[in-house]
């Protein structure tokens, strides 16, 4: 019985420091955004992980690496604004009409088939902001599709790594 009494809190313990340093896995997934023929500046992109009550949790990928016009995104940057997280994922100049770019989306893995969401967000100087150019559920099947945009996106495809 004293030995149960001494493997018990050893294995409580084992247990914490487990879980306390699991790294969070994240998948990388190849992402094609493709814009429609537009004339005028290059569009802003933002891709945002959205919980299944649609609120921000994180972001993903910023195209458009000039923070002055962030706040020309509102939706995103009622979030990003407030709390100014660090973003590993900004990337180069805008995207102009008719462009396309590749990049690799950080997926985290225990996000995916959970409920929640991927919003492509986008905009141009002096054109108009789309909330939610491209949005849908993060599922194992999206993440292997094509989803049409409503403004400046023709399109996105991806394709897991």
């Amino acid at each position: 019985m004293k030995t149960l009494f001494k493997i018990i809190p050893v294995l409580f313990f084992v247990g914490f420091v487990l879980t306390a340093f699991t790294v969070n896995e994240k998948k990388a997934v190849k992402c094609m955004i493709q814009m429609t023929n537009y004339t005028g500046e290059g569009a802003y992109v933002i891709v945002s992980l959205l919980n299944s009550s649609g609120d921000y949790e994180e972001t993903l990928y910023v195209q458009g690496k000039d923070s002055e016009w962030y706040s020309e995104i509102p939706e995103w940057w009622k979030f990003y604004g407030k709390y100014r997280p660090e973003i590993d994922a900004i990337s180069g100049a805008t995207i102009s009409g008719g462009e396309r770019k590749v990049t690799v989306l950080q997926v985290p893995m225990d996000k995916i088939d959970a409920g929640y969401s991927l919003r492509f967000e986008t905009s141009v100087e002096d054109q108009a902001y789309h909330k939610d150019d491209v949005e849908f559920e993060l599922t194992t099947a999206n993440l292997k599709s094509k989803k049409e945009g409503k403004g400046f996106i023709r399109y996105v495809r991806l394709i897991p790594k």
